[in-house]
């Protein structure tokens, strides 16, 4: 099974997005493409237009970053311990390694933090792949967002789920964690990375600056928590490639110890990433076509 270098996968993360914005009650479907079979058509143009699953055996194919979702299930939108949000998206679709972990973390919650459940955000497409708007990864059905925001002990009205904001526990300055952040927040970051089948969590760096100053005991989870730009609204769950599944590409193994050493961190409180300047020639990138794609994602669209 290849890897790819720790470096690409930054990369591929640097534009989640925002749990704050908002979806929509009235969803429209996209109009049909021009020319759908041009080679030059972005893959994110034809994976965004497909709202239900390929019915193929399931597995996750190519890397998180870059590739797409065979078999995909969805997670139910209303579970024991979970509510899924931005209905309105249709990204509550994964493989079935990452339902069964999301199915069985938020029943472990009310145990553990005594919230009443957790509030899911985007994970994949119906079929993976890229998507229109937000991240670059969350493409194979092995990445989910889950919320900062405890699960309320009530069903969320439609108009909740996509308009109500998720609760930022940074402060305005990036430096540290608000009055926001609790204990119960980290309980639930624990849990997740403490599952075997969990390859790294991605937070906020004053997120992880936290965790570091708070955590007690085993520090040993510390190590799969990883910072990241944006994600003071959720934390990303990463799951590992489903064993046997060749055609996933796992990430790299996350770089060993708790990460909170101040070389570890010191980056991610510079001015440069703390506020940088956008380069005023930059352009938005057309996107990746099809042939950018493993070859077997051809498969996974046109499949009934």
């Amino acid at each position: 099974m290849r890897t790819l270098p720790f470096a690409l996968a930054l990369l591929c993360l640097t534009s989640p997005l925002a749990a704050q914005d908002k979806g929509t009650l009235n969803p429209q479907p996209l109009p049909p493409l021009e020319h759908p079979d041009s080679p030059s058509t972005p893959a994110k143009e034809l994976f965004g237009r497909k709202t239900g699953p390929a019915n193929l055996e399931a597995r996750a194919i190519g890397f998180y970053a870059h590739g797409c979702l065979a078999g995909a299930q969805a997670l139910p939108v209303d579970g024991e311990a979970w509510q899924v949000m931005r209905l309105s998206r249709n990204r509550n679709w994964g493989h079935p390694a990452l339902i069964a972990f999301l199915e069985r973390f938020a029943k472990k919650i009310p145990k553990v933090n005594g919230w009443h459940g957790i509030l899911v955000g985007d994970m994949s497409q119906p079929r993976g792949g890229p998507m229109l708007t937000g991240h670059a990864s969350h493409q194979v059905g092995l990445d989910a967002d889950i919320w900062l925001t405890p699960m309320p002990d009530r069903k969320l009205s439609r108009e909740e789920r996509e308009e109500m904001s998720a609760t930022n526990v940074v402060r305005d300055d990036g430096r540290d964690v608000n009055g926001d952040w609790t204990l119960k927040h980290m309980q639930a970051i624990k849990t997740a990375a403490e599952d075997p089948a969990v390859q790294r969590i991605f937070v906020n760096a004053a997120i992880k600056k936290a965790i570091c100053r708070e955590a007690k005991g085993d520090r040993s989870w510390l190590e799969k928590v990883r910072p990241m730009y944006g994600h003071n609204y959720h934390f990303h769950v990463r799951m590992h490639c489903p064993k046997g599944d060749d055609s996933c590409q796992d990430q790299a193994a996350v770089p060993g110890g708790e990460g909170c050493d101040k070389a570890s961190l010191a980056h991610w409180f510079t001015d440069a990433v703390l506020h940088p300047k956008r380069d005023p020639n930059w352009k938005p990138k057309h996107g990746m076509t099809m042939a950018a794609l493993p070859a077997e994602c051809r498969k996974v669209l046109v499949a009934k």
